[in-house]
């Protein structure tokens, strides 16, 4: 297994120097950076976000950030925030991650299946009662959505990221960020203007509302039948579909 690197654009610290939970936060952020989930020129959640959405104290989250600046991949500006600089090849040239545009949509699902159970019931045991109260605010703004496809889809990513995060396992939570990035790819991105009609986003507003206080409850079997039952319904959105 080759480790994934942070591009060495400038003198930086040591790897030995830099502690394990702080490498993992480095990682993370790089992935969605790559990833375009945080765009060129973008400027990042707060300090404070980032700790309670990835589960560790703010003076790790500000070495990891310290540590990217270094790198140039990102920039920081003083009372404004951090901002994304880095563009990989794959951004200038704007070409889709191979693996997740050749996968089918099938294929989509049956990964859905096999990860969000178990996301679900760890992320259960292991969230903080700030990444829940997050979790909470992420659904209110997803709740204020009405007609906007676009705006609810990425609202969507972000309550699924979150919980995903929420498992306190890094390594899960970027399978499952290159699970959105297929996502991103495959028939849900490309029907999405019909797919998610104001009354769908209604109906879907609703589950995870349910969905939600499950897993405020800690109610691990409710959560993961909910998760089953949604996945169920996604599964025969695509044989409609097809």
């Amino acid at each position: 297994m080759t480790t994934r690197h942070v591009p060495n654009q400038a003198a930086e610290a040591p790897e030995e120097t830099i502690g394990a939970t702080v490498k993992t936060v480095i990682d993370t952020l790089f992935a969605r950076i790559e990833s375009k989930e945080y765009e060129v020129d973008e400027r990042l959640p707060s300090e404070r976000t980032l700790a309670a959405e990835l589960g560790v104290a703010r003076n790790t989250v500000r070495e990891a950030l310290d540590v990217l600046e270094t790198r140039r991949v990102i920039r920081r500006r003083a009372g404004s925030g951090s901002f994304v600089t880095y563009q990989s090849e794959v951004g200038r040239n704007s070409a889709p991650s191979t693996l997740a545009s050749n996968t089918s949509p099938l294929q989509h699902l049956v990964v859905r299946g096999v990860l969000e159970p178990e996301i679900v019931r760890l992320a259960i045991i292991n969230m903080t009662p700030r990444q829940i109260e997050m979790l909470g605010e992420t659904l209110s703004q997803m709740e204020q959505i009405r007609t906007d496809a676009n705006a609810f889809a990425r609202q969507e990513e972000q309550l699924y990221r979150q919980i995903a995060h929420g498992t306190g396992n890094p390594l899960l939570a970027a399978c499952y960020e290159l699970t959105i990035d297929a996502c991103r790819q495959n028939f849900r991105s490309a029907l999405l203007r019909r797919y998610l009609t104001p009354k769908r986003i209604s109906d879907y507003q609703q589950r995870y509302n349910t969905l939600f206080n499950a897993i405020a409850a800690r109610d691990i079997e409710a959560a993961v039948e909910f998760i089953k039952l949604h996945l169920i319904e996604e599964q025969k959105l695509l044989l409609q579909e097809a």
